[in-house]
């Protein structure tokens, strides 16, 4: 697993504590992209990512005291894009979002991909955003959507075979 930054901290007293301004600076344009990969939308993750940014503020020094501050963040902004989701599941009211997407400008090499994952169930790509997005182990990604650890390698499994028949044999390969 690749390490997260967590945050710069600064000298208050004798103790060393995260500050959230270091934790955004640190997380945000990271855990957007990552939220992109797991929503399918860019405006959703963005918006999610903010509103996990602002509960950690409402909660105070309770979010400063956190382990890792990211994915606490994370884990927050996965549950409020289910909650939405939730609450929007008549597809013809969030259609015109799904067929129009905007991309980040550091995806647009990758939009094949991008429109691949899309087309993968919601479980499917919230497992491979997080498992290649985010560079997460199967047991943090377990531990991020609250199923087991079977159900994240069998999610992957079955995503990584429907992002093949999508994507074709790779350029050069043996397979015509």
């Amino acid at each position: 697993m690749s390490e997260e930054i967590l945050a710069r901290t600064r000298e208050t007293g004798t103790a060393r504590e995260p500050v959230l301004e270091d934790v955004f600076k640190a997380s945000y344009r990271r855990l957007v992209v990552q939220l992109y990969g797991v929503v399918g939308d860019l405006v959703e993750a963005e918006d999610v990512v903010q509103e996990a940014f602002v509960r950690a503020a409402a909660s105070g020094r309770r979010f400063l005291a956190v382990e890792n501050p990211e994915a606490w963040l994370r884990r927050t902004a996965i549950n409020l894009h289910r909650n939405r989701w939730r609450k929007l599941r008549n597809f013809s009211r969030i259609k015109h979002r799904l067929e129009n997407p905007t991309d980040p400008p550091e995806l647009e090499e990758h939009v094949v991909v991008i429109e691949a994952l899309r087309a993968l169930p919601e479980a499917q790509r919230q497992a491979m955003a997080l498992y290649y997005l985010a560079d997460l182990p199967v047991e943090d990604i377990a531990t991020t959507l609250g199923c087991a650890v079977g159900t994240v390698k069998s999610r992957l499994g079955r995503g990584r075979d429907a992002m093949a028949l999508a994507l074709g044999p790779a350029e050069g390969s043996s397979d015509a």
